[in-house]
């Protein structure tokens, strides 16, 4: 088994982006993240939107220098994409090729759009991927919490001979070199990353969650009850594993637990599940699952559309909105606060 080298903020000189013009585009959930702890790291940072945006009111709100794409980019030494994959192809080919500096760097926090070769970037570029391992409010929340989410950092042009050293830093700055720098390639990155969220911690995860409370309500059950049993109680098992792991999670709940833990969880998830993993593996790999993402995307996304459609409507939703109500404490604590984020 091959094990991956990991780097800390004392292998990283912070120097380097603080001594350079970072331009982040785009300001969602991870740009609003890399850009406060960029900002509060003490990096010079300008953040480039269109101008139509509804993000240009927030980055200003959060203290910012906001631009329009094309007057940001050619100040800058280290331009990081931000907006959605489906997005990038379009925002590179039309306001990043021809205007971004010579000898600058072309950063990524996924590696979907240079794996699957969607964009080709110019020769003198450097081309480097940091990724956290989190969504952006949780790189955010972390790290105002004095903690950091783990990152992975990869090189696929290295054209300065600094590449490497200009990811560690910037990866140290935005909070990852207190948890860890993983050096990897894009090619594993994106297929393990869509690997990860489609299987298993969003798809694989919602749907258990979902049809388990479809099933306690069909027979009966109040669907409050379904609800706390279904999708409340996950965060707790969550911040367990989280914390130490699946045994310090066993170690943590009921004998009678543990024991369903065994018995039940290898007939929900079993061989014929595994055997439906390895092909939406085998999809990723190949591509398949880009090609159809972008189809849909590029047709105006009349699947995104229904599935968001349809799974807003659920019962599960609106039962835990109300729920939700009653415990004030969630929302006064919440990571996501779509006025500002």
């Amino acid at each position: 088994m091959q094990r991956m080298q990991i780097y800390y903020d004392s292998d990283a000189d912070q120097n380097i982006i603080k001594g350079m013009n970072i331009v982040i585009v785009g300001y969602g959930s991870q740009g609003h993240a890399h850009a406060n702890n960029l900002k509060d790291s003490g990096a010079n940072v300008t953040v480039a939107l269109r101008k139509e945006s509804a993000s240009w009111a927030k980055a200003e709100a959060a203290g910012f220098d906001v631009k329009e794409v094309d007057d940001a980019v050619p100040h800058a030494d280290l331009v990081m994409m931000l907006i959605p994959d489906e997005k990038q192809a379009v925002m590179y080919e039309n306001h990043l090729k021809e205007t971004i500096k010579d000898g600058a760097v072309l950063a990524f926090a996924h590696g979907f759009n240079i794996h699957f070769e969607m964009i080709m970037p110019r020769d003198d570029l450097d081309v480097i991927m940091i990724a956290p391992k989190g969504p952006g409010h949780t790189v955010r929340s972390q790290y105002e919490s004095g903690a950091g989410v783990p990152c992975l950092l990869a090189v696929h042009r290295d054209v300065s001979g600094k590449a490497k050293d200009i990811g560690l830093s910037y990866a140290s700055l935005i909070g990852s070199g207190r948890a860890g720098i993983i050096e990897t390639n894009f090619k594993d990155e994106t297929e393990t990353d869509l690997f990860g969220e489609q299987a298993v911690l969003c798809g694989g995860l919602t749907s258990l969650i979902q049809n388990g409370y479809e099933v306690l309500v069909e027979n009966g059950y109040p669907p409050e009850m379904a609800y706390f049993e279904c999708l409340h109680e996950v965060k707790l098992i969550v911040d367990l594993i989280y914390e130490g792991g699946l045994q310090n999670m066993r170690y943590s709940i009921s004998n009678t637990a543990e024991y369903g833990d065994y018995v039940t969880g290898p007939k929900i998830v079993n061989d014929e599940t595994k055997e439906t993993m390895q092909k939406i593996l085998a999809e990723i790999q190949s591509g398949k699952f880009a090609r159809d993402f972008m189809d849909d995307c590029n047709s105006g996304g009349p699947k995104m559309n229904e599935y968001r459609r349809n799974s807003s409507e659920h019962s599960i939703e609106t039962v835990g909105e109300s729920l939700r109500s009653m415990m004030p404490w969630i929302s006064a604590n919440k990571i996501v606060d779509k006025a500002k984020n």
